[in-house]
């Protein structure tokens, strides 16, 4: 099922702390997790909590459960406006403490993850991303291929999430969807998993006749926005197309692109003449894709060391700058290369 990747739980009342807790470990029980995988999950939702309650302001816990090439983790990403850390590697030794505690907090959760980054900047705040795998994570991705990370957030009070994305690869082609349902609730959810069928099974590459494969067959839906990407590195060509308002940007170091997208409501009324958009991986190296539940302006680039981060980090960072938290919210990452 097409939802949200991640639940969120606002740091502004301790008692959601307690819901966190319990309901993250119940999701790790609930997967398989042995007993030992649980203990250092608690551990570390407890040193995130923990900071959040002395230093963040408007801080925020995002969690959910990925399975990736087989594996299946749990994503854990805590995110504060507070005062941002001056000394990383300081912080994070062992014994180091700002207050009047131990000193073991990120030290922990760093060493207890399977995969954890701290990204911080004075009087930006701090997001702490700490992955824990059910069984040993698989390596981390070389120089070559396609690597995808997202924040789905679902629209505050909401039980079901309106936007999300489905990925799929036939023929040694990569084909992302990212679709946004009319409104939100459980009617938007149903919309965007119908399209999430349709795309699953159309045996095209070209992203506009996806998109009008999609649009024939959600007529009895409320109808969404979508974009439809198809990555075919080996010949190095990525095609693009998108009906709605779907913001795409493509970037490299020093380049940026915006790809617009057509007017229209796939499902109720699309353009008879599209074309998909040709980019050329040798010249961009990432696609960021966000929902309109972001804020239109949205741009990590202006944070210093951002771009250096993990996907999630940077995702995490939009959403954290951007969200409207008036919709459902999603920014989808994908890094690519190419030898």
């Amino acid at each position: 099922m097409v939802d949200a990747t991640h639940k969120s739980f606002p740091a502004s009342d301790r008692s959601y702390f307690a819901i966190l807790k319990k309901e993250v470990h119940g999701w790790a029980v609930a997967h398989g997790f042995d007993k030992k995988r649980v203990g250092e999950l608690d551990i570390v939702l407890a040193e995130m909590t923990s900071n959040l309650h002395k230093y963040a302001n408007n801080g925020e816990m995002l969690a959910g459960v990925f399975q990736e090439d087989e594996a299946t983790y749990i994503e854990l990403i805590c995110i504060d406006s507070g005062p941002g850390m001056t000394d990383m590697v300081r912080m994070t030794t062992d014994g180091y403490s700002s207050g009047k505690t131990m000193g073991h907090g990120l030290g922990s959760i760093k060493r207890l993850s399977d995969y954890a980054e701290i990204f911080s900047q004075p009087n930006w705040g701090t997001i702490v991303l700490s992955r824990i795998y059910k069984t040993p994570p698989p390596p981390r991705p070389g120089r070559t291929g396609l690597l995808v990370k997202t924040v789905v957030v679902a629209k505050p009070g909401e039980q079901l999430s309106g936007d999300g994305y489905c990925m799929k690869t036939t023929r040694g082609i990569t084909k992302l969807l990212v679709a946004d349902g009319l409104g939100h609730g459980a009617e938007a959810n149903l919309a965007i998993n119908e399209a999430a069928k349709i795309f699953r099974r159309c045996p095209e590459d070209s992203p506009v006749n996806i998109l009008r494969e999609i649009n024939r067959d959600v007529r009895k839906t409320r109808g969404l926005v979508a974009t439809v990407v198809s990555f075919d590195l080996k010949n190095k060509n990525i095609r693009i197309a998108g009906i709605g308002n779907i913001a795409s940007r493509f970037s490299s170091p020093t380049l940026s692109k915006n790809c617009l997208a057509y007017n229209g409501i796939v499902g109720h009324n699309i353009p008879n003449t599209m074309n998909d958009q040709l980019i050329d991986p040798k010249i961009y190296n990432q696609l960021v894709l966000c929902s309109d539940g972001i804020r239109s302006r949205w741009d990590n680039s202006r944070i210093p060391g951002i771009l250096r981060s993990d996907l999630s980090i940077q995702a995490a960072a939009i959403y954290k700058d951007y969200a409207r938290k008036t919709d459902d919210m999603s920014v989808i990452i994908a890094k690519f290369s190419i030898v």
